[in-house]
């Protein structure tokens, strides 16, 4: 269940609808964004378009939309699919032209599916989940969110062919992020995360991390930690759109703290909800 749209027409998941001329389809040459609705409405909707308009603008994406445009396109989606909870996936390529390397003069190409999604199972909150450390093998311009997501996949993949749940990756001696996440620790009370820079995607959920600890009264320390203090951190946690706030017990097979869920950890996801809730 669910809807597509495609360049300016809603469309059913089903049908055929990307030519074989496609740039994001033969090149990556796009951006995206994820975006969660919760009793269907778009969750920190502004700050993701925001995200959206910067990347676009990065990789010299000649976008005409305004952020109206793509707030009124969105919203729309969701009413028509009647989304309640789940996700819309937005993205946006340089366009259909035949293939070569320089850019194409022609409109960019949005497509966009809502889909209802399951929520993380609860025992992966409650018990918590394990994580591998793993080369940052991935480009120097991970502040964008384009669709060039190899390194990504392949690390992902080692960690779950380890058994583990997420690759936290490590580049020149520093955690940089997960490959679908950001990635902070908890020692002597602050939360510490890595600085924002061109080698880590701005969350969206960091946003609303950053927020609570903030109303929380817990310091968040913005500086770059070895996978050293990773595995000596009392707790260790993980947050993207989709698992939201999610706590990490074991690292490369070593336990964090004493195993389990933290108390800033579980602090900071009930703030979460808060935040859902006032939204609705």
């Amino acid at each position: 269940m669910g809807l597509g749209y495609v360049n300016g027409k809603f469309v059913s998941l089903d049908e055929l609808v990307i030519p074989i001329e496609e740039r994001g389809h033969q090149f990556g040459d796009g951006v995206y964004e994820v975006i969660h609705c919760y009793n269907g409405k778009p969750f920190m909707l502004d700050e993701h378009i925001e995200r959206l308009i910067r990347s676009c603008e990065a990789i010299k994406l000649p976008i005409t939309q305004t952020f109206t445009d793509f707030q009124e396109l969105i919203l729309t989606g969701v009413e028509n699919a009647q989304l309640d909870f789940g996700k819309v996936y937005l993205q946006i390529t340089r366009g259909i032209a035949p293939r070569n390397h320089p850019f194409p003069n022609v409109p960019v190409s949005i497509t966009m599916t809502l889909t209802e999604s399951a929520p993380t199972p609860v025992e992966m909150r409650e018990q918590g989940v394990s994580a591998i450390t793993h080369e940052d093998e991935r480009w120097a311009k991970c502040y964008i969110k384009s669709l060039n997501l190899l390194p990504n996949i392949l690390a992902k993949q080692v960690a779950q062919d380890q058994g583990s749940f997420e690759a936290i990756l490590v580049r020149d001696g520093s955690i940089t992020e997960g490959t679908s996440s950001n990635v902070y620790i908890v020692k002597n009370g602050d939360i510490i995360t890595t600085p924002l820079s061109n080698h880590i995607l701005a969350g969206i959920t960091r946003i609303a991390v950053k927020q609570a600890a903030k109303e929380l009264d817990i310091p968040f320390v913005e500086k770059n930690y070895s996978p050293d203090e990773l595995l000596q951190a009392d707790e260790v946690f993980m947050s993207n759109t989709s698992i939201e706030i999610l706590p990490i017990v074991t690292v490369d097979g070593q336990k964090i703290g004493n195993g389990v869920p933290g108390e800033i950890t579980n602090k900071l996801y009930s703030q979460y909800q808060v935040y859902k809730q006032n939204q609705s």
